[in-house]
């Protein structure tokens, strides 16, 4: 009798678990009639025909290729695959090792079947992709889910008349709203993904896959639009056909590949937003900051303590970095050996001096009054020519409209030549190039208020009392960071200590006292020759951005 091998496969999304027994069975049945001695029987539940990357398929060509069975039995010839090259790969394996192929709808199988029903098979798969594609589609367009569904929505079970389910409707889960919130509420304020993740999973929050909160749940891909930070549905925008899933012929493993953006479905869905606009806006702030220091790991990297990557050695100009558990030392003197400053000092006085100091010696009252008395004045010396041109501008717009509007009704007066004409043209250009640049124009305003140095003191004071709560620590660190360029540490001449300059970073200060955003005041600022700044500062005997300790 012939040994023979029975090979039934079903996919998870077309057949059901009891396909695998109806297919043996009726396989088994044919063995008996023709005679033939059932050796072993090999099954790949619900896994795609797209592939041979599947367990018994495998099983069954290793002991095929041992001689083990002269007849490989199957029901159809798209239960071993549907894909052209794996079907005839398939054969010609079976072939080599001196066996044949029989299926119940084919018959044996020849190279003939190989080439016709393996066409058939694969342009099968591509209808079936078309026609799921289009349906997701038609879902879409109506702004229900094209496929899956996201963390912070539940799936909305609906009923039609006739019984049939109505599929894509979701709904906002409250609960996993908050936890979402929470996350871009901490990116903005300078946490980092692990941590956010690190202490969802310390709460015992659950996750969108239940298996624990990781950075890149958080983060994702932005380009490809995953992870919670990335996903525009949150702002009431769904986005489909992003991404497309290619299987790698090689691991049969589906790989994503990026659309042309002229490809991609958007619709609004403002009945689905959960993040506002400020709040989305400012993460998407700090992820492009971050590409902006791509490639300098240094400046990406977080500051484990507060002063970190700002503390520099008077000496070497180099880093000081911590040479132990408590203090802090020079790291070129530790690591190369070339500079003499080998002091150290301990971390937590250092940086209680620093606050303490940023509380008391950077805005002297009196000197403060004079610094912003007399910086005040520069600039609006500046200011007055720079909005002097600006009136000008808008003197010369007015008179541009009054002469077209003559020169309009004088046509309608019958006195069209093309003198007027060419007049009104020239005119015209005029106008298009001064609105041009009135737009990109405007009056400045005052930057500082007469109060500078109370509202400064006040900041400072609320800015380190926040340091002392967890929720608002890595905020209050930054914002704190920000008011400082550097830190220089130097030895004090015949003595064994380290004397302390803090160089202020002038943007910072003045961001802080005037409660105005820092790039925006940045901008005012650039607008300024940095040299007339210095030499003010510097001639009224007040310098906010130095001071020691």
């Amino acid at each position: 009798m012939k040994k023979i091998a029975i090979y039934a496969r079903y996919s998870s999304d077309l057949q059901k678990q009891t396909s695998i027994e109806d297919q043996i069975r009726v396989c088994r049945e044919r063995a008996e009639s023709e005679g033939w001695q059932v050796a072993e029987v090999y099954c790949d539940h619900a896994i795609s025909g797209a592939s041979l990357i599947r367990p018994g398929i495998q099983a069954l060509m290793k002991a095929t290729a041992s001689g083990q069975f002269s007849i490989i039995v199957g029901e159809a010839l798209d239960r071993f695959s549907r894909d052209q090259e794996d079907i005839a790969h398939l054969f010609k394996r079976v072939e080599f090792a001196g066996a044949s192929m029989f299926t119940l709808s084919e018959g044996e199988i020849s190279s003939i079947h190989i080439g016709l029903k393996g066409t058939m098979n694969s342009l099968f798969l591509e209808d079936l992709r078309h026609k799921v594609r289009r349906g997701l589609r038609g879902r879409v367009e109506k702004g229900k889910s094209g496929g899956g569904n996201s963390y912070g929505y539940d799936v909305v079970k609906k009923y039609d008349a006739s019984g049939e389910p109505i599929r894509g409707d979701r709904k906002i889960n409250t609960q996993e709203k908050s936890v979402i919130l929470r996350i871009f509420r901490d990116y903005c304020v300078g946490k980092s993904p692990k941590s956010i993740a690190l202490e969802l999973n310390k709460e015992g929050v659950p996750s969108p896959s239940g298996k624990g909160w990781g950075q890149s749940t958080i983060n994702g891909n932005r380009r490809r639009g995953t992870g919670i930070l990335n996903n525009e549905l949150y702002i009431g925008r769904l986005v489909w056909n992003k991404v497309k899933y290619i299987k790698d012929p090689d691991t049969g493993k589906r790989v994503s590949r990026l659309n042309p953006e002229s490809e991609w479905i958007i619709k609004e869905l403002p009945e689905h937003r959960i993040v506002d606009h400020d709040l989305w806006d400012g993460a998407k702030a700090r992820q492009k900051s971050l590409d902006k220091n791509k490639g300098k790991l240094w400046k990406n990297n977080r500051p484990k303590y507060l002063l970190s990557q700002i503390l520099k050695c008077g000496c070497c100009d180099g880093g000081f970095s911590m040479v132990s558990a408590t203090h802090l030392g020079c790291s070129t003197a530790r690591n190369k050996g070339t500079c003499d400053n080998r002091l150290t000092m301990k971390r937590e006085t250092l940086e209680q001096a620093v606050i303490g100091a940023l509380q008391t010696h950077l805005m002297d009252e009196e000197l403060c009054k004079i610094f912003c008395e007399q910086y005040t004045s520069h600039l609006n010396a500046l200011r007055k020519e720079k909005n002097g041109a600006l009136h000008q501008m808008k003197k010369e717009l007015s008179k541009i409209e009054r002469e077209e509007k003559k020169g309009i009704q004088a046509i309608f007066d019958g006195f069209a030549n093309e003198a007027l004409k060419l007049h009104l043209n020239e005119l015209d250009e005029r106008k298009k190039t001064i609105l041009a640049t009135l737009d990109g124009m405007q009056e400045d305003k005052v930057i500082f208020h007469p109060s500078l140095s109370g509202r400064y003191h006040t900041a400072i004071r609320n800015l380190v009392e926040t340091l002392n709560k967890p929720q608002h620590r890595a905020e209050s660190a930054e914002t704190l960071r920000g008011l400082l360029e550097k830190i220089v540490l130097k030895p004090v001449s015949g003595e064994a200590r380290l004397s302390v300059d803090l160089h202020g970073d002038l943007a910072g200060i003045l961001s802080i006292s005037t409660q105005m955003d820092r790039s925006s005041l940045e901008r005012q600022l650039s607008w300024y020759k940095p040299q007339q700044q210095a030499a003010l500062v510097a001639g009224v005997g007040f310098e906010p951005t130095t001071f020691r300790l």
